[in-house]
Parts: structure tokens; C-alpha cells; sequence
């Protein structure tokens, strides 16, 4: 097993969502072909982005954010 580092955020405002928004970054990146580790670090930085705000829907693009991290899948 490998560690994945979490996605550094400002300031925690909201958790809830956070849980599901990782799930669906990992099962995103693993149904377009990404390895554990980068279906992971997918998974971090949606829910990085949904904890940042209030409510369980990301207020940006993730496909957006992932790419502009590096992520694509």
C-alpha cells in the first residue's frame, strides 16, 4: 500500500460531500484507465475542493481543476 498526500486546502469550511466527491474522483479515475495512486490523488483534489465551500457540489469544474493540476485521466 502507498500513501497518497492530502491536497493542501486554505480553510476548511464545509465537510459534508467530502466522502462521495473522493469516491467519485477514485472511480472516475479508474474507469478512464489511471493507476490506484493517481485515481487517488483525483479523489483528494475533488474532495480538497468540495470542503472549501458550503454544500456537497463543487463550485468549480473538476474536470477543469484536474487538468490545470496535472490530473488528467
Amino acid at each position: 500500500m502507498e500513501a497518497v498526500k492530502a491536497v493542501p486546502v486554505e480553510t476548511v469550511v464545509d465537510v459534508t460531500g467530502a466522502g462521495d466527491l473522493f469516491a467519485a474522483g477514485f472511480l472516475v479515475g479508474l474507469a478512464r484507465g489511471a493507476d490506484h495512486r493517481t485515481a487517488a490523488r483525483l479523489g483528494g483534489l475533488a474532495a480538497a475542493e468540495v470542503i472549501q465551500h458550503v454544500g456537497a457540489r463543487p463550485a468549480v469544474s473538476l474536470a477543469a481543476l484536474a487538468a490545470e493540476s496535472g490530473l488528467t485521466a
